[in-house]
């Protein structure tokens, strides 16, 4: 099984059992992640990883490495 599938698998069972408060578990999960990654990476590492997820988050838009 792949990390992918890993992590897609406890993220379903996370947001059924939340129910309605998916913003506050994916708040949660979001931070557990920065502190995992701060174990091991730098802050501005940390950073780094985070803004190039914030930049590129938009589906309906093309990394810019790929082509028509």
């Amino acid at each position: 099984m792949s990390a992918t599938e890993i992590a897609e698998r406890h993220f379903s069972a996370a947001m059924v059992e939340a129910g309605a408060g998916h913003d506050a578990v994916c708040r949660a999960l979001l931070s557990l992640v920065v502190a995992k990654y701060l174990e091991s990476r730098q802050l501005a590492d940390v950073q780094s990883e985070l803004r190039f997820v914030a930049d590129n988050c938009d589906p309906d838009t093309d990394f810019m490495f790929m082509r028509p």
